[in-house]
């Protein structure tokens, strides 16, 4: 069923449709990043919005945003695809998932498609892909325009990489109509990370970074607190970090009377979130919530941020000027943090920590440093969120005339 906030009317129903696949499978970069998208693109069309991953508690999609929730799958942090409706084993939500996107597509026709991340990455969700890309393909009367939304930088994998970068060029340049790059060329273009043996030839166009709170920026200064704030992002691979903070502010309390504030992410488990309560319950200069409303606010009042390295929260801390050491999140098939971490370090943005070399007495050592780095703050495109809509718009219209004419 679809669903809304509020009921769209009969203006919003005669826009442009434009169907748009979002599928957030470990933390909550995709998810955040779609949901700003989502927002601006309504403004022009009628939006549905596909989500395949999890619904997050306590977060509200953009209004007048029709979505649609698939039988939800995920990553487990080894990257293990699982499903998170127990009544369905994985194969059989799989279908369930298909067959629900092919008739979403074909009640809806679509004038436009727009699907996050495939086929640069995604790939174990290549087959519901391919049956909803071949659908648009056929639809010959009223072919939708169809296009991938990339972020700033790609995964790297160290095994078959060029392998894979050959498969996603083919199918991007038999599907896809363009790529819209959420990025500003000047930090990072898609080449540094997507080397097929032969060049794109579809349309890349960079937009700009995508920020969720982009016109939500206070008209006055806001005032900052003595405290350092420590998040995790959604919290699915944040335990490591989330332990190494609880462990350093024990032995900074009684030598620095350092606070700290801890967001632990409505995504960590809740059994690791129950253990990380009692460990710190009452204890003296330090705080822990499982989550805020407002990350964007939370850092331009803190004296310091602690992280790991994700999209949405880089774009913050550089939004917000704070001293921020970043613990970029790594695994043999996730390397995507660590390059954005080593980009900021060079630009004299954040400071970065190896994750392994991530305990508490290492986290201990840093934050007095980090109490004194002077961060700069470079000068990146942030309007990602109106290119992107305009953008598209475009594509939409020089279609319609493309048909029209023909």
């Amino acid at each position: 069923m679809i669903s809304s906030q509020p009921s769209l009317d009969s203006e919003r129903r005669q826009r442009p449709t434009l169907l748009f696949y979002c599928q957030h499978a470990l933390g909550m970069g995709h998810f955040v990043r779609s949901g700003a998208l989502a927002a601006a693109l309504e403004q022009r069309f009628r939006v549905v919005l596909v989500n395949g991953g999890p619904r997050l508690r306590r977060y509200r999609w953009p209004r007048g945003v029709e979505v649609v929730d698939l039988t939800p799958l995920a990553f487990e942090p080894d990257r293990l695809l699982v499903a998170l409706d127990s009544r369905w084993p994985l194969a059989e939500a799989c279908r369930i998932r298909q067959d629900r996107m092919l008739d979403l597509f074909r009640s809806l026709r679509p004038d436009a498609l727009l699907i996050e991340l495939f086929p640069f990455g995604r790939k174990k969700f290549a087959p519901e892909l391919l049956s909803l890309l071949e659908e648009a393909r056929a639809s010959r009367d009223r072919r939708p325009v169809v296009v991938s939304s990339v972020r700033d930088i790609l995964v790297s994998r160290k095994r078959a990489q060029l392998e894979h970068d050959d498969w996603a060029r083919t199918l991007a340049e038999h599907y896809f109509d363009a790529v819209l790059v959420h990025s500003d060329p000047n930090f990072a273009r898609l080449e540094d990370s997507f080397r097929p043996h032969a060049p794109l030839r579809i349309p890349v166009y960079y937009t700009g970074f995508v920020r969720a709170n982009s016109g939500d920026e206070p008209s006055a200064p806001v005032r900052r607190r003595g405290h350092v704030l420590v998040s995790a992002g959604g919290g699915a691979v944040g335990e490591p970090l989330l332990r190494a903070a609880v462990d350093a502010h024990a032995l900074l309390w009684p030598r620095e009377r350092i606070r700290m504030k801890i967001v632990a992410g409505p995504l960590l488990p809740d059994r690791i979130w129950r253990s990380l309560r009692e460990a710190t319950w009452r204890r003296r200069g330090l705080t822990m919530v499982r989550s805020v409303s407002d990350l964007s606010r939370e850092l331009r009042t803190c004296a310091a941020s602690v992280s790991q390295c994700g999209y949405n929260t880089s774009l913050e801390i550089l939004a917000a000027g704070v001293p921020a050491l970043v613990i970029p999140f790594a695994s043999w098939q996730e390397n995507e943090q660590m390059k954005r971490a080593a980009r900021l370090q060079e630009l004299g943005a954040v400071r970065v920590l190896d994750p392994r070399q991530l305990d508490a007495p290492r986290l201990a050592e840093e934050i007095p440093a980090l109490l004194r780095f002077q961060p700069r703050r470079p000068r990146f495109d942030l309007d990602g969120v109106g290119t992107t809509a305009q953008l598209v718009e475009l594509l939409v219209r020089r279609a319609g005339q493309i048909r029209l004419s023909g």
